[in-house]
């Protein structure tokens, strides 16, 4: 049996994937745009008109470009490895509510009468979104914590050590990574009381976004986002300076080209998921309950839909483009500073966040969660001072037998046992040199 609802989540999943794969096309231009514009560039113009044709140039040409696998390669690893990165961040959008609740009694008789006559089962409320459940929130963080595999597999099957310690790398932080943005989450679900996407939006509907009423969970959450889609500050997995290209040195053509596909898949439906959390989703009231007749509707007909539709690719734009403008800011992480980040910085300040969302929401009071995230910024500004301190990060490690760290049992001469190196006057050395050719 088919019903009105299962055909819109159909309908919803078909469109906005075509949506995201145009929007990871072209985020690549707005970010070249971008950073053409930090640093006052020009960036890529010449291919159609302002350099809009530039999307389907770069993937014509990654289409003619040579398929490469390196001797010694596992094959069918290395050539599975990229759609493994890619195939969980496309399925992982499903859940994000793109728009409210469609009122069937808005729409046109004969389209609810052609939609009988076809068998489709009518009901009298549609949810826009490509899948309505219950427990979305946990789908989404399962399902997009699969594509480190492809990462780490492409970096172990191109039997290369810089692609392998690539792949490693991403093996470890999203492992540290997962355990703050679990426990964010954790306080976005205790203030509303469910893990349906849509209670959570109707909850900032009448408490407010969840930027203004935890505005320290948000950044932990949006810095995670960041570390899971490898994006810079974040991204160790590749760090040209160090390992070349990371995971995917040895890859090109089309397979390259996925990777780099699934990062920006990534990062898209990180952003959605943020508007989702923290943003409100389609309202546009981010005060909530103070000016309660100044939101948009859950339910309405097709205009109010297309409306919330709008607001939600917006704020989704938005979040990309703040992405997009760390990764032109924020200088590289050092690997070390990476993992004390997460594990001396993250989880301890997220389980505070958690400890007094928890308290909040005990006493029945989750409106006034702004009041706990400012107890706990006190809490860790008087906390930090008394952790202990480590030795200086910058300082330089002993190279054993090195001409500054010899061994016992040698002796290192760092002076020049050649006339020419004592010399004081400006021709003597150089004249004694010259004697000492002839």
């Amino acid at each position: 049996m088919i019903t009105v609802q299962l055909l819109a989540n159909a309908l919803v999943i078909a469109v906005m994937l075509h949506v995201m794969l145009g929007g990871c096309a072209y985020g690549v231009m707005l970010e070249r745009k971008l950073s053409a514009w930090m640093q006052d560039r020009v960036g890529p113009n010449r291919v159609g008109p302002r350099g809009l044709l530039q999307p389907i140039a770069d993937g014509l040409k990654f289409i003619m470009k040579e398929e490469h696998t390196p001797a010694g390669a596992d094959r069918w690893l290395f050539t599975l490895a990229p759609a493994l990165a890619i195939l969980p961040a496309m399925a992982a959008f499903v859940i994000i509510p793109w728009g409210g609740t469609l009122e069937l009694s808005t729409l046109p008789s004969f389209v609810t009468g052609f939609l009988s006559d076809i068998g489709i089962t009518l009901s009298s409320q549609v949810r826009i979104a490509g899948a309505d459940l219950n427990v979305g929130i946990i789908y989404l963080i399962a399902v997009a914590s699969l594509g480190v595999y492809g990462v780490t597999l492409g970096g172990w099957a191109s039997n290369s050590k810089f692609s392998f310690l690539g792949g490693m790398r991403a093996g470890a932080q999203m492992i540290s990574y997962e355990i703050p943005m679990g426990l964010a989450l954790l306080c976005v679900i205790l203030a509303a009381g469910s893990l349906d996407p849509y209670q959570i939006i109707s909850s900032q509907q009448s408490m407010g976004w969840n930027l203004i009423q935890q505005p320290l969970v948000a950044i932990v959450f949006y810095t995670c986002v960041l570390a899971e889609a490898n994006r810079a500050p974040f991204d160790l997995a590749e760090a040209e300076s160090e390992l070349v290209g990371g995971f995917h040195t040895e890859y090109s053509s089309m397979r390259f080209a996925m990777f780099f596909l699934a990062e920006y898949f990534h990062v898209i439906t990180g952003s959605a998921f943020f508007s989702l959390l923290f943003l409100g989703g389609w309202s546009v009231n981010p005060l909530g309950g103070l000016f309660p007749g100044l939101d948009l509707p859950a339910a309405g007909g097709i205009g109010l839909i297309l409306l919330q539709v709008g607001v939600m690719l917006g704020k989704t734009a938005f979040m990309l483009a703040f992405a997009m403008a760390v990764r032109w800011t924020i200088p590289r992480f050092r690997f070390d500073q990476l993992m004390k980040l997460a594990w001396q910085g993250m989880i301890p300040a997220a389980l505070v966040l958690l400890a007094a969302a928890a308290v909040m929401t005990y006493l029945g009071l989750p409106q006034y969660l702004w009041m706990a995230s400012l107890a706990s910024l006190g809490v860790i500004w008087i906390a930090l001072p008394l952790m202990p301190k480590d030795r200086n990060p910058n300082h330089k490690l002993p190279l054993l037998g090195s001409r500054y760290s010899p061994t016992d049992e040698e002796a290192v001469a760092a002076a020049s046992s050649q006339r020419l190196a004592h010399a004081d006057a400006p021709g003597s050395g150089a004249a004694a040199g010259t004697a000492a050719m002839r």
